[in-house]
């Protein structure tokens, strides 16, 4: 009995795994590391270090001091408290959560349909032309489309033209404030709905062909078979994107508002970042506001990660699906 139980210890112990010395390791996947090396250290370096610049907003920082020397602010809240009570508190964080909900609402799924109307496509070359089309607003320059926006949208523009000959009359579409949220969510799906598609149709390259050879067997019609297998299978690649969206719900591009703004449409187009870069860049006041700037950003981000974690905790409950 002892030496059976002896030569089942010793079986268990040859299929055990052997723990691989770190210089084992390295000598058998060194290029593997040096490979990674260079990712690591621009991640430290602009990833990771910046991070200290956050205690900014808990001082009364002065560029001529450093972060160093500036003094800690009293109370630690006062940039935040700042920030709350400032008259244009509302309107920032209003247009901003806006902003985003619209461009959730019409350009998120944008991309989606478009894949799955590409996907049904039977003819290669029509799919092929479709896909190129779209795809090539992506690649104009932020700064030139949006000076094609401002020349289409004055008063003797495209869009006015187009408008008159419906019975419109003459406007200037970006200082009217009614307009600029249409503009905005519109310009943002013309110019990424094509490039967005990729990931989703690279998605539904994933689906098993002989689930829709089964479903035309079985009687399927087109429409069923999008919607019992394309959605399906769809739908993990869908939740994870959404997650990593609502992740950035207050990160609005304002690089494209600030090209396309101006004081007449500051109130449905004025959001956190355009506000913390007039702080920061653009003071009304005697100096750069920084430290209350990043106090904003600490405050956005940290909103940000709140959303990130109840999104993907509703998606792993509804979908099962998730991040993490």
């Amino acid at each position: 009995m002892k030496t059976s139980g002896r030569s089942a210890s010793a079986a268990v112990m040859k299929t055990r795994p052997k723990k691989l010395s770190w210089r084992k390791d390295w000598s058998r996947n060194k290029w593997k590391y040096l490979m990674i090396l260079p990712v690591l250290v621009w991640l430290i370096l602009f990833c990771y270090k910046p991070m200290y610049g956050l205690v900014i907003a808990f001082k009364d920082y002065k560029i001529t001091r450093g972060i160093e020397g500036s003094s800690w602010s009293h109370p630690w809240y006062k940039w935040f408290q700042s920030f709350f009570e400032d008259p244009y508190f509302g309107r920032v964080v209003g247009n901003t959560f806006i902003l985003s909900g619209l461009t959730i609402l019409f350009s998120f799924p944008a991309p989606i349909i478009l894949a799955l109307m590409i996907n049904e496509v039977r003819n290669s070359h029509f799919k092929k032309v479709v896909q190129t089309i779209t795809y090539l607003p992506y690649f104009i320059s932020l700064v030139v489309m949006c000076a094609l926006i401002k020349t289409f949208c004055m008063q003797n523009g495209l869009f006015n033209q187009i408008g008159m000959l419906f019975g419109g009359s003459e406007k200037n579409y970006l200082a009217e404030p009614q307009y600029f949220r249409s503009i905005y969510v519109l310009s943002d799906i013309w110019q990424g709905i094509g490039w967005n598609s990729i990931i989703y149709l690279a998605a539904l390259t994933g689906i098993d062909m002989e689930l829709y050879e089964a479903a035309r067997v079985d009687g399927a019609n087109r429409w069923q078979q999008m919607v019992h297998i394309t959605f399906p299978g769809l739908l993990p690649t869908v939740m994870i994107l959404f997650i990593l969206r609502m992740g950035n719900i207050l990160n609005v591009g304002y690089e494209k508002i600030l090209l396309l703004y101006n004081p007449n449409i500051y109130q449905v187009s004025d959001v956190i970042s355009t506000y913390t870069y007039r702080l920061s860049f653009a003071p009304s006041g005697n100096q750069p506001m920084y430290s209350k700037s990043t106090a904003i950003g600490l405050f956005n981000t940290a909103v940000n990660v709140v959303f990130l974690l109840a999104t993907n905790a509703i998606s792993r409950k509804t979908t099962e699906s998730g991040l993490f």
